[in-house]
C-alpha cells in the first residue's frame, strides 16, 4: 500500500463522529503484498472496520480495490472504502462441527464438501498455481460441488426438513446469507478460503498483552502495536528482528526520508 488517498474519502474519515466510550480492542491486519506479508496491530477503542479504514486512507488512488477477508461480523468492515469481501469458510464450517454431535449426517455432508474444497486448494499451492489458474482450477472443480452444496441447503429449509431457528438451521441460515463473500474464490482470483494468516497473527497480540500483563495507558498500547507490528513483519518474512530495529536507530534520518527502502525485507543490503 502507498500512495496518496483520495481526499474525499480522508474527508469523510476525518469527519466520521467518534462514538461512545468503548471497551478496548486488539485488530490484526495483514497485508499480502505479492509473497510478503506485512503485519499491523492496532489496540485501541475502535473495531477492526475502523482500522482497517486507517490504512486504506493512506492506499494510492489508482490501484484496484483490495480483497478484504474476514469473517461476517460487520464491524470488520471499513464503511468508507470499498473492499472485494469475502468471509471465512472456517467460521462457517464451525457452526456445522459445533452441532455434528445432534445432527451428524447433515453436517458431516457439509464438512466433507468443504473438506474437498480445501483439498483442491491445496492441490494448487503443491503445483504453484498462479491466482489465474489457481481460480480457473477452483471453478471447474469446486464450483460444482459448492453449487449443490447450496441446492441442498436451500432444499433443506424449504421441505422443512430441518428447523431454521435450531442449531442446523442456524447454521445453514449463516451460510445461506454470506453465500457470496464465502465463495469469492470461485470469482475472484487470490482470493483466499479463510482468515487463518490473520488468526495466527492475533495470537501474537494475545501472547504480547499476556506478557506485559496488559497495557497502563492507550499510549503504550500503541507503542507496543508499532514493536509488535516490526517484528512479527520480520519474522514471516525471514529477517531478523532484533538486527533490523538496530539498523532503523543506526539510519534514522535515512528511513525518514525514504521508508519504503527500509522495509524488513530490503534492509539486509542497506545497514
Amino acid at each position: 500500500m502507498g500512495g496518496r488517498a483520495r481526499n474525499a474519502q480522508a474527508d469523510a474519515l476525518a469527519a466520521a463522529e467518534p462514538g461512545a466510550a468503548r471497551a478496548i480492542n486488539t485488530s490484526g491486519i495483514v497485508a499480502l503484498i505479492e509473497q510478503r506479508k506485512v503485519v499491523l496491530f492496532f489496540t485501541g477503542p475502535q473495531h477492526a472496520g475502523e482500522n482497517l479504514a486507517q490504512v486504506l486512507v493512506h492506499r494510492a488512488e489508482q490501484l484496484a480495490a483490495p480483497i478484504q477477508m474476514c469473517d461476517a461480523l460487520t464491524r470488520n468492515y471499513p464503511k468508507q472504502f470499498k473492499t472485494l469481501l469475502a468471509n471465512c469458510l472456517l467460521h462457517a464450517r464451525r457452526k456445522f462441527v459445533q452441532v455434528v454431535e445432534h445432527f451428524p449426517e447433515p453436517c458431516r455432508h457439509v464438512i466433507e464438501v468443504l473438506a474437498e474444497v480445501y483439498q483442491h486448494d491445496a492441490h494448487c499451492r503443491e503445483q504453484n498455481l498462479s491466482g489465474a489458474q489457481r481460480l480457473a482450477y477452483h471453478q471447474e472443480h469446486s464450483a460444482p460441488r459448492m453449487a449443490a452444496l447450496n441446492n441442498w441447503m436451500v432444499e433443506q429449509l424449504a421441505s422443512r426438513q430441518v428447523e431454521p431457528h435450531c442449531g442446523l438451521g442456524q447454521a445453514i441460515n449463516y451460510m445461506l446469507k454470506h453465500w457470496k463473500e464465502l465463495t469469492l474464490f470461485l470469482r475472484q482470483a487470490g482470493a483466499p478460503l479463510d482468515n487463518n494468516v490473520c488468526e495466527r497473527a492475533l495470537k501474537k497480540a494475545i501472547l504480547h498483552r499476556k506478557n506485559s500483563l496488559f497495557f497502563k495507558t492507550q499510549n503504550g498500547a500503541a507503542v507496543g502495536d508499532i514493536y509488535m507490528s516490526l517484528i512479527y513483519t520480520c519474522q514471516l518474512c525471514g529477517a531478523n528482528p532484533f538486527e533490523y530495529l538496530q539498523a532503523l536507530q543506526r539510519h534514522a534520518e535515512q528511513v525518514e526520508q525514504q521508508p519504503q527502502q527500509w522495509l524488513p525485507w530490503n534492509y539486509p543490503w542497506r545497514s
